[in-house]
């Protein structure tokens, strides 16, 4: 770390620096530090990170928190799922859309009933990342619930629920 000024995450992202960028990630000087940081650390999809990943979904910053839940996501470790399940409650529409997103990617099946729930969130965008996530579960649960949110008033989540229906094999009577 610099003695001056914040971390450098270019820098430790081209020397593939991950203590350093774990230690960007606690840097209270700048959220961007900590935003930057938690996007590095995904793209370097490293599990050593997945502990201080999800310690910074707590971070006071909804951006910090969106990278750190992308990040997970992006990591795909299953240990993540509850933790992202919890933020998922999140107040902050953007980050209950990227933790929806990152369960999908995730793919594991202890998500679902928590993302049917989020069929009906007051967001559209969290829905139809909700939507999204269960097409990439594969997990039949799923059929039933999205079924009923093919009547989403919004064209964006239909849509998405279609496209969900068709990964999991659905198809309606006569097709």
């Amino acid at each position: 770390m610099p003695l001056f000024g914040p971390p450098n995450i270019e820098k430790f992202k081209a020397k593939g620096d991950n203590p350093g960028l774990l230690k960007a990630l606690e840097y209270q000087g700048n959220w961007r530090v900590r935003r930057d940081a938690a996007e590095a650390l995904g793209q370097m999809g490293d599990s050593v990170a997945v502990k201080p990943l999800i310690a910074a979904l707590k971070d006071g910053t909804s951006s910090v928190c969106l990278a750190a839940a992308e990040a997970l996501g992006q990591i795909g470790d299953a240990g993540a799922v509850e933790p992202l399940i919890a933020i998922l409650k999140s107040s902050a529409g953007n980050v209950r859309k990227g933790v929806a997103l990152a369960l999908g990617q995730i793919g594991d099946a202890g998500a679902l009933e928590s993302l049917v729930a989020a069929l009906k969130d007051p967001s559209w965008s969290v829905r139809q990342a909700a939507a999204k996530a269960l097409g990439q579960i594969h997990d039949p649960r799923a059929i039933e619930p999205l079924r009923a949110a093919l009547a989403d008033q919004d064209s964006s989540v239909c849509r998405a629920v279609a496209e969900a229906l068709g990964k999991l094999g659905f198809r309606p009577h006569g097709s």
